[in-house]
């Protein structure tokens, strides 16, 4: 899951409700005897996310990081099989332990966390659940108010976080993807650099970085020379520093998705009309055969990327707040088959 310090948790948590279509799962405050922060805690499909206030106005740390980010993810967190372990290893490999080990309960269970530091003042939460079976974490509870209105909107259809994207200063892409290597162990999966991801005003370079099992992907972004201001390079002044630009999320069905998202009255990106009258003519070459209509991609706004193996279809939201830093991305991939055929994943 991942945590989002905001201003305001309850209207940030509303937001990403009415907007993206997550419902409430757990809430954590006043009423349950949480004296300092409260949480809200919404779902949909296999996405969590957390949205974190403070509650007395002395919370220096929680302002601080209010005050130079705005809102934004603080953590991202991972679930462990053995928290212990990995913290210890991380720890001889030079990685800083913000908060050790330790066991929290309710009863429902005991859950093992741990906090580490990475890029900027990004964490990552080890989180070792061990059977529990409560609705989120131990100390959180059912939400107090459930909003009737949500029921009388379309579905938002997102499953999974496909990927969660670091923007780092120029020169820093590099340090951070070998703290990922050498204190989680994560292997690169993929990289690109300015002369593939370039425009005539923008460029960047980006490494991917991933889990054994390549469940958990990290893009690692930085700035590259352009004729205007490198979107990344934007982002770390916005945000004041590194940290998470973009949440990818996974649909099945990009075009109900966009939508039913639409009529709920998220902004998305624009492109340009050009754009699909150069994709046509790419099309024209290539031995990928896009299922979806054209037209209706176009009407919607949806990019597609393509190469010999298959193809993605793919949008980016507007930033969820007034900074331009945090945004969501919507994807649906397509693969071609040996037999030529296409399979969704």
């Amino acid at each position: 899951h991942l945590t989002f310090w905001v201003g305001n948790a309850k209207q940030a948590a509303s937001y990403y409700c009415t907007k993206l279509g997550f419902e409430p799962l757990a809430y954590r405050g006043l009423e349950t005897g949480s004296r300092d922060v409260v949480s809200h805690v919404v779902k949909q499909g296999k996405i969590i996310y957390v949205f974190t206030s403070a509650l007395n106005p002395g919370n220096k740390e929680m302002g601080d990081h209010l005050v130079k980010h705005g809102d934004g993810v603080k953590d991202v967190a991972f679930t462990v099989e053995n928290c212990d372990f990995l913290v210890e290893k991380a720890r001889e490999r030079g990685a800083i332990i913000i908060k050790e080990p330790h066991v929290v309960e309710d009863k429902f269970g005991r859950v093992k966390l741990a906090v580490l530091q990475t890029y900027g003042d990004t964490t990552h939460t080890f989180v070792e659940r061990a059977g529990y079976n409560g609705l989120f974490l131990p100390g959180f509870h059912a939400p107090l108010f459930c909003d009737p209105f949500l029921a009388k909107l379309p579905s938002g259809k997102l499953d999974f976080i496909d990927h969660v994207v670091g923007n780092q200063s120029d020169n820093e892409m590099v340090p951070i993807v070998e703290w990922y290597q050498r204190n989680l162990l994560f292997h690169r999966f993929w990289s690109v650099d300015d002369k593939q991801l370039q425009t005539e005003y923008s460029a960047l370079r980006s490494i991917v970085v991933a889990n054994y099992e390549e469940t958990v992907k990290m893009p690692i972004n930085e700035p590259a020379m352009g004729k205007r201001k490198s979107q990344i390079q934007e982002y770390v002044e916005y945000y004041g520093g590194a940290g998470v630009q973009h949440i990818a999320m996974n649909t099945s069905d990009i075009i109900t998705a966009i939508r039913n998202l639409k009529e709920r009255g998220m902004e998305f990106m624009t492109v340009p009309d050009t754009y699909y009258q150069q994709l046509r003519e790419k099309l024209k070459f290539s031995k990928v055969k896009i299922v979806e209509d054209l037209s209706i991609l176009e009407e919607l706004r949806i990019l597609v990327d393509f190469d010999d193996n298959g193809y993605l279809l793919q949008i980016f939201t507007k930033p969820v707040q007034d900074r331009p830093t945090v945004i969501a991305f919507l994807g649906n991939l397509t693969i071609l088959t040996p037999n030529g055929t296409s399979q969704k994943l």
